[in-house]
């Protein structure tokens, strides 16, 4: 990383300090994750578990090929998981390199997840981890995910969620993509849904922390939000830094415009 953006992230961690003591995000690291995610995880369920019991459990929709993901690193912590990824030459990767797809502490398949089966999926993970009671869910196919993680939450109730928002929105600005089974992301800005739709389709979650890339936001089940401090969405908000994950930004479309005036 250059000297510069160095120094950026000690700017914004001071001013994030400042504004939003205790905030999850002022821990963030990175081993496999793309940006900081691995810290503030860990943090997140190291204050669930001053309240609760772990499962030591995970699911993780939108895994890639295992080398850059949300949950590599708990399953080296010794938490048990599933990942799911749509592209088959990621699980070809995985199962050539851990010479199995299902063992006793990681279960990884093939899916290209929809409404019409990711209930399905969630009953299988939930089956194989023994609970529905998981610590950490994360969200992130680049595109229907707000329809699909409303879906999977009618089967299970995860502690910690972390899904994909898009930073070029901050609140209050409202929009999601319309379901669309077949979608392909184009690679630009129309994807996802923006922060504060995120936070009022999760009724029965709390957002707690944005990462400082301004890609993922944590929320936290409500019955355990009192173990983290109460900001609102403006405060927690984090805006678009593609740069600390090598992407320089999105090219412009008239996609959400069309959506919109398509009525």
């Amino acid at each position: 990383m250059r000297p510069q953006s160095i120094h950026e992230i000690e700017l914004w961690r001071a001013e994030i300090a400042a504004t939003t003591p205790g905030n999850p995000a002022l821990c963030g690291w990175n081993s496999y994750s793309q940006c900081d995610e691995d810290g503030i995880i860990r943090e997140c369920l190291r204050l669930i578990s001053s309240s609760v019991s772990l499962s030591k459990t995970f699911v993780e929709i939108g895994c890639g090929n295992g080398l850059e993901n949300n949950t590599h690193q708990l399953a080296l912590d010794g938490y048990r998981g599933c990942w799911v990824d749509g592209d088959p030459t990621n699980i070809r990767h995985i199962e050539k390199e851990l010479e199995t797809l299902k063992s006793k502490s990681l279960w990884a398949q093939h899916s290209f997840v929809t409404l019409e089966n990711v209930s399905a999926l969630m009953s299988e993970f939930r089956d194989y981890l023994g609970t529905g009671d998981i610590d950490f869910f994360s969200f992130d196919t680049d595109g229907n995910d707000i329809h699909l993680v409303r879906e999977a939450l009618r089967t299970i109730a995860p502690k910690l969620v972390c899904v994909e928002y898009n930073g070029k929105f901050p609140p209050p600005t409202r929009l999601e993509m319309d379901y669309a089974p077949d979608h392909g992301w184009a690679y630009d800005d129309y994807y996802g849904a923006s922060l504060q739709s995120w936070v009022d389709r999760l009724t029965d979650y709390t957002l707690v922390c944005c990462n400082m890339s301004g890609v993922n936001a944590f929320f936290v089940r409500k019955d355990l939000a009192n173990a983290f401090p109460a900001y609102s969405v403006e405060q927690l908000y984090q805006p678009c830094r593609y740069w600390l994950i090598g992407i320089t930004g999105h090219p412009h479309s008239l996609k959400w415009l069309k959506q919109l005036t398509r009525g």
